[in-house]
């Protein structure tokens, strides 16, 4: 297994089995058809590459193995791997947080001033809402869409579906269900629609009401 996944990662890494290097295998054996093993063998090697150009793929494998992986583990010190728990668990979980509040659900809750709450996973499977908003005893729904979206003709069908979803969710509920359209813009996710912010804020206020 640890064998495997060293030959899986250098391979993916140096991409020798990329289609410039193979040939387009996928359409190829298709296009094949064979009804054994060794037909496919026999297309490939008369068709597309000879047994020896696999070989020498096989054989820069190896020597980036041995050679380059080797020396660059060999590079690697104990301060080195420290520094990398320690960046891991504490850095890049800061960032991560960093980057959170920049998200589009992390706006919203700016924007609203209340706790905007990532849905369970039988909330995402069931009535397709992403996020929630808790109002007394009452909960608002979130799905956060991108731009474009309604353009798609697959997609629009999936709308008329979730609808249905959606007003599950306000029976059981009570609170509406919102769509929130993410656009990029540069490397910041916006909402493309912020009208929605003051029909989210209506909807909790009501529910506060109730």
């Amino acid at each position: 297994m640890a064998k495997e996944w060293i030959l899986n990662q250098a391979n993916m890494r140096w991409g020798l089995t990329k289609k410039n290097k193979v040939g387009p295998v996928s359409e190829l054996i298709r296009k094949c058809s064979p009804k054994s093993l060794k037909d496919w063998e026999r297309y490939y090697y008369n068709n597309v590459y000879p047994k020896q150009h696999l070989e020498e793929l096989g054989r820069r494998l190896y020597i980036k193995i041995t050679e380059v992986c080797q020396a660059e583990i060999e590079s690697i010190t104990e301060e080195d791997c420290i520094d990398f728990i320690t960046n891991l668990v504490i850095g890049r979980t800061y960032d991560g947080y960093q980057s959170e509040i920049q998200t589009i659900y992390g706006q919203l809750q700016e924007a609203l001033g209340v706790k905007v709450e990532p849905a369970p996973d039988e909330w995402d499977r069931g009535y397709n809402v992403d996020f929630f908003i808790k109002v007394r005893e009452k909960y608002i729904g979130l799905q956060i869409k991108p731009a474009g979206y309604a353009y798609i003709t697959q997609i629009i069908n999936e709308l008329k579906f979730q609808k249905k979803t959606h007003e599950k969710f306000t029976a059981k509920y009570g609170g509406k269900v919102f769509y929130v359209i993410s656009v990029k813009e540069g490397k910041k996710k916006i909402i493309y629609n912020p009208e929605v912010i003051e029909e989210i804020r209506k909807e909790i206020k009501r529910l506060e009401k109730e």
